[in-house]
């Protein structure tokens, strides 16, 4: 989620949660009362409803496994209420440019025409130079690609942002602030007990998978409460936190800010503007402090992701974290 990549679906389709270099940390190594525990617990019942999409046996069973001593992160976070947040906080909790996080970043799109543009013309120059005809038509041919590119994209941007998304895996940190991203969403959600139970970091398919019948019910009737927008916000605005934390400016945003607002327009009693810009900064503050105070757990499931493991895999990682 970008301010918010977390997109409204039916219960067929679980609610996705979208916007590295992949970390060798050894996560998959627990601490030796996490080990013990893990070794009296049996995990199948969790990976069994993990493998139906089922979120109610999913939370049943991890209700049990923490009963057993081993979910111990999850759920930990109570509620905690809203109240005014400032970019002051931000900035002194380790936000770096607080005051521009909500501001979509073109960094990518700029990088990928400025290429485009750069690159049919140098090419166009170079086929002036052809004899006769040749050098008028293909240099012509050549300078038309940039505008093919600009036409595709007002007629359809996704086609265009699927080009972009391609191109951006050439900057080096782009894949880890993937893996980041999508990791502080999948950890807030299970620290704040909502099961994630699927994810991708696939370019252009960045997502994670978050089911809940209740919560889907309250958003299509439109009477989404505010204790659960809340919690809702703080999961949307995980993935700009854990951007925020790390880099100066942050990119994947825009589609988190896209989610949170389709949740503000299903919230009964409707947000101000004003309580709605606030939202979004109590909840970056709030996802930050999680994420700085569980910063082993979201290293080693940013670790997790990269290596493509399974969802249990994910959750292991989480548990077993120092």
């Amino acid at each position: 989620m970008a301010i918010v990549a977390a997109l409204v679906a039916p219960t067929a389709n679980p609610l996705r949660l979208a916007g590295g270099q992949r970390y060798r940390s050894n996560w998959r190594v627990a601490s030796a009362s996490s080990s013990a525990a893990a070794s009296r617990v049996d995990l199948k019942a969790l990976g069994s409803a993990i493998d139906k999409n089922d979120s109610e046996e999913a939370k049943q069973a991890l209700d049990q496994l923490k009963e057993l001593g081993w979910a111990k992160r999850w759920s930990s976070q109570p509620y905690m209420s809203r109240r005014t947040t400032s970019l002051r906080e931000l900035t002194t909790l380790g936000i770096k440019n607080a005051e521009n996080l909500a501001i979509p970043s073109v960094r990518n799109d700029a990088a990928f025409l400025v290429t485009v543009v750069g690159t049919t013309s140098f090419l166009a120059v170079i086929a002036g130079q052809l004899p006769g005809d040749w050098g008028f038509f293909v240099p012509y041919l050549i300078g038309s690609i940039s505008l093919v590119v600009l036409g595709v994209g007002s007629i359809s941007p996704g086609l265009l942002q699927v080009a972009i998304g391609s191109f951006s895996s050439v900057f080096p940190d782009y894949q880890e602030r993937i893996a980041k991203h999508e990791a502080a969403h999948f950890l807030i959600s299970y620290l704040t007990g909502l099961p994630i139970l699927g994810y991708s970091l696939d370019i252009g398919k960045e997502h994670v998978n978050l089911v809940d019948k209740q919560i889907e019910k309250l958003i299509y009737s439109g009477k989404l409460d505010q204790k659960e927008l809340d919690r809702l916000a703080v999961i949307t605005m995980a993935g700009l936190a854990a951007e925020g934390l790390e880099y100066d400016k942050v990119v994947g945003q825009s589609a988190d800010l896209f989610s949170l607002q389709r949740f503000l327009n299903r919230t009964k009693p409707p947000l101000t503007k004003d309580q709605q810009q606030n939202l979004t900064r109590w909840a970056v503050l709030i996802a930050a402090s999680l994420l700085k105070n569980n910063k082993a757990a979201h290293d080693a499931l940013v670790s997790a992701m990269s290596q493509k493991a399974t969802v249990l895999g994910c959750i292991e990682a989480i548990e077993n974290a120092s």
